[in-house]
């Protein structure tokens, strides 16, 4: 038998024993640790999740030490077995669970992870037991591939799934609990969902199912959960570093169901789905921490489309640096927020952390010796160290009324949520005009564009000269994941689309997504701005007049020094932290 493989003995569990025998027979374990390990009591614990937590030296890969994925690495090159990382994202949950019934999966320790037309793939930490896979195939009429996985993964993905399909037939009147053989599904249970009514939203198994979602999406690191009616199912995707991924399907009933629930814990009125309505509850993740979410429904042709956008906390406790805001845009964006008076505006599309980098500079402004007020439609996170006020267009409490009140409050900062009329716009101004600083936001492409968007609104070009301190705009890239990403030489063509009509030289190298499993295959792990801070120097001021154009602001400003969001992104190219197609995904071409 070869040093390098694994004995196979027939039907047998994977043994401490044999796998220490045979790791330090192929020269993977020291002499000292095989004599430690050869007869060691491990319980109820998996030999493969004891011997990854000793993280053993190993003699054939000098200062590396053994892990999980290098224990199954040996074991799948022994048996012949790929490697598979369970991915929930990239699972139907609802088809692996209808391969067998939750009694035959823990039984066995597998667990379905795809389902085809003509193979099903099962993942096990098992090579050596093939007892179930005749049974199995009998069942399901269908060829068997088998994959070695995680049996940590296998034991809580398992839990899982089952927990989720189970309380969604359970929603829908099928007994989650019915056969105790492989193979649940049933052709007259699936005709009678088409005459069933809504199951309540109080139902044990929709609380299950929210609580799963929730929980599901702080440990994706979702920023925004999307439960979307369709004709016949509803859709639940999760946004995660800006992309959305579709995660499961509900049958229609639950789906709306669901979003009654989760009404509920919004405080929104449960019968009106005529309208859209705003609500926001908070929870915990699965750290124990705090987390709020603001919801937004929306009427749809098949029913209520429902979105909760996840607060994190912990954002607003990030510095600048950590933002992405730094070097020469930090120390102007800190410039124009320290003078005492003024306007100073955001911009960027929804989702480009526009509220995220109000909140933080709030925080830092908002010592014990000033008063800051904000205006917020709705308010976004409630913060203790300001006062915030939402608006309300029922009682005709609009952000111009907002703002007239906050001006009998005694404020130093004000905080107004959009800019979106004249009348909004006059009031920022008026304020600013009186000794206040205001913080807003706009939505607009880019800084130059912000100004020609005020005198689109009808503010006078004298007082944009007057009361305008900054503009700063926004996007969010996704960073590549430091674990795996990969270096290669720059494509100088798509540089040149990068920068242009600039003629920056490229790097020698840029970095480019591979995917590992710390970034679960997608090669990008979190998020961070790109900016764009555009000073209202006199030299600007000059160019604002009734007919200016927004490129000859732009000239102007970039020989002060501001740089693009394409040259802001740009350097994070330089620098490795992402990659050209990201940039010119999210940052628009105005370099003229």
């Amino acid at each position: 038998m070869p040093t390098n493989a694994v004995a196979k003995p027939p039907e047998r569990p994977l043994s401490l024993y044999s796998l220490v025998a045979e790791l330090h027979a192929a020269g993977k374990l020291t002499d000292a640790d095989r004599s430690r390990l050869i007869n060691a009591s491990i319980g109820g614990v998996h030999p493969l999740v004891f011997l990854a937590e000793q993280k053993l030296q190993d003699p054939s890969r000098p200062g590396e030490r053994h892990e999980m994925d290098t224990l199954l690495r040996w074991l799948g090159q022994a048996s012949g077995q790929a490697l598979y990382d369970i991915d929930p994202l990239k699972i139907n949950v609802g088809n692996v669970a209808e391969v067998m019934s939750r009694a035959f999966a823990q039984r066995h320790r597998i667990l379905a992870v795809e389902v085809h037309r003509d193979e099903v793939v099962i993942a096990s930490a098992e090579p050596w037991i093939h007892a179930w896979e005749r049974n199995l195939e009998h069942v399901l009429r269908k060829r068997i591939r088998r994959v070695l996985a995680d049996p940590r993964d296998i034991i809580r993905h398992t839990a899982e799934f089952y927990s989720m399909a189970g309380s969604v037939r359970g929603a829908r009147g099928v007994n989650p609990t019915a056969g105790a053989a492989p193979g649940v599904a049933n052709l007259e249970q699936m005709l009678e969902l088409g005459s069933m009514q809504e199951p309540d939203a109080n139902d044990q198994h929709i609380v299950n199912i929210v609580d799963w979602l929730l929980q599901y999406a702080f440990e994706q690191r979702a920023s925004d959960i999307h439960i979307e009616p369709r004709r016949d199912v509803g859709k639940v995707r999760f946004r995660i570093d800006g992309v959305l991924h579709g995660v499961y399907e509900l049958p229609q009933h639950v789906c709306a169901a669901v979003t009654s629930r989760i009404k509920i814990l919004g405080r929104m009125d449960v019968a009106e789905k005529r309208r859209p309505q705003d609500g926001r509850l908070k929870t915990r993740s699965p750290q124990g921490s705090e987390v709020e979410l603001r919801l937004s429904t929306l009427p749809t042709a098949f029913g209520e489309k429902l979105v909760m956008r996840i607060f994190d906390p912990d954002l607003l406790q990030k510095s600048f640096i950590e933002l992405g805001l730094e070097n020469d845009d930090l120390q102007r964006w800190t410039a124009m927020t320290a003078a005492g008076n003024g306007i100073v505006l955001v911009t960027g599309p929804t989702g480009s952390g526009k509220t995220t980098t109000l909140y933080s500079t709030l925080r830092r402004l908002a010592t014990a010796e000033v008063n800051v007020c904000t205006i917020e439609d709705p308010i976004e996170m409630v913060e203790d160290s300001f006062n915030q006020m939402q608006v309300n267009q029922g009682i005709k409490l609009d952000f111009s009324a907002g703002v007239r009140a906050l001006m009998r409050q005694d404020p130093d900062i004000i905080m107004v949520g959009e800019i979106r009329d004249l009348e909004t716009a006059n009031m920022a101004v008026q304020a600013a005009l009186t000794g206040h600083l205001v913080l807003s936001t706009l939505h607009t492409n880019d800084s130059p564009g912000s100004i020609a968007r005020l005198q689109e609104l009808g503010m006078p070009a004298y007082l944009i000269k007057a009361t305008l301190r900054g503009i700063m705009s926004q996007r969010l890239v996704r960073i590549l994941c430091a674990a795996c990403k990969a270096h290669e030489p720059v494509d100088e063509g798509a540089w040149r689309q990068l920068v242009q009509p600039f003629d920056l030289p490229p790097p020698a190298t840029v970095a480019r997504p591979v995917g590992c499993k710390l970034c679960r295959d997608t090669g990008y792990i979190g998020r961070q701005g790109i900016y764009e801070v555009l000073v209202n120097s006199p030299e600007v001021q000059a160019c604002i007049t009734p007919q200016m154009e927004a490129a000859r602001i732009r000239e102007v400003a970039m020989a002060e020094g501001m740089r693009t969001l394409r040259l802001s992104g740009a350097a994070r190219v330089a620098a490795g932290q992402t990659t050209i197609e990201e940039v010119m995904r999210v940052a628009p071409l105005f370099d003229a």
